[in-house]
């Protein structure tokens, strides 16, 4: 084990708030990280986290060793990105996140390629629809849909993203063709909506004559997974709000039907999140160029004239 190892093993530790959740993300076992971290305390001569069966807490000096490590990182992070850069040939590990549609979709098609260009990277993808902290959770990007709520974070916008409300054909069979957000909300009908601990959009911005409007999306069914939320309005249960490009081939196919449509979506913005440190890392660069370059036209191919 290299001292390089035992840092960057203590600020990971140290980000985690926990050894097994360090060695989780490092792709080690715990005694692993809990001898690398006790080989730095002896380098050091001081005790760098208090244990106990339940807590683990940084001392005094590992909050003080945290800023100074970090900054070894970085440097050496940037080092290697220079090397790289000379190179042209990037290696290592990148672990990226994207939302469940946006990575099933877009993202996950492109990793086979990127990484059959580039042998010496490994890649980890984690798809999920809740929102990501790409610090503690060690990510190096992060694509997503919306606004950032981390102003520290940089951030590269990809597209605008048309966005439509949808029924199945047996919904607005059973329950009407609703034109507007307006006849959504006084007709009561039910609205398929993205909730998980913390989400925020419970209701639908739609534009209007008037400009842009929210209107509450009340409804029975709701899922942390938008996927579900498209098998349910296939299956007749409700009206859903979704990005185009995800329910494309369901509209195209007449297995779903625009709804709203006097009042549609106002468009959501997609881009990819990095900490200023992660931007210079070479593999980040590279696989945000090859990935934007290609879901791009699959964007902007993805259009619906109202």
């Amino acid at each position: 084990m290299s001292y390089f190892d035992n840092i960057r093993t203590f600020v990971r530790v140290y980000e985690l708030g926990s050894m097994s959740a360090a060695g989780r993300d490092l792709r080690v076992s715990p005694a692993v990280t809990s001898s690398r971290i006790s080989q730095l305390e002896d380098h050091l001569g001081v005790r760098l986290f208090q244990r106990t069966t339940r807590n683990l807490t940084p001392t005094e000096q590992g909050e003080a060793f945290y800023g100074g490590a970090c900054q070894v990182l970085e440097s050496v992070e940037a080092a290697e990105a220079q090397v790289i850069d000379i190179t042209d040939q990037p290696k290592g590990s990148l672990y990226v996140a994207a939302p469940l549609g946006v990575g099933r979709r877009l993202i996950a098609p492109q990793v086979p390629r990127f990484l059959a260009e580039y042998p010496e990277v490994s890649l980890r993808l984690r798809l999920t629809d809740r929102k990501v902290d790409l610090t503690t959770e060690g990510l190096d990007l992060a694509f997503f849909l919306g606004q950032p709520e981390d102003s520290t974070l940089r951030i590269r916008k990809i597209a605008d993203v048309q966005r439509v409300l949808c029924a199945a054909p047996d919904y607005i069979a059973k329950r009407g063709h609703p034109r507007s957000g307006q006849e959504i909300v006084d007709q009561h009908h039910e609205c398929l909506n993205l909730r998980f601990p913390g989400a925020t959009e419970f209701q639908w911005p739609l534009i209007t004559p008037q400009g842009t409007k929210r209107f509450r999306a009340a409804g029975r069914y709701e899922c942390d997974d938008g996927d579900i939320l498209v098998d349910w309005a296939l299956a007749g249960h409700g009206i859903t709000l979704k990005p185009l490009f995800e329910v494309a081939d369901h509209l195209n196919s007449g297995a779903l039907v625009v709804v709203g449509e006097n009042t549609p979506p106002e468009p959501i913005q997609m881009a990819c999140l990095f900490t200023h440190r992660r931007h210079q890392d070479p593999k980040s660069r590279l696989f945000m160029d090859f990935v934007i370059h290609r879901i791009s036209a699959v964007i902007n191919d993805s259009k619906l004239d109202f």
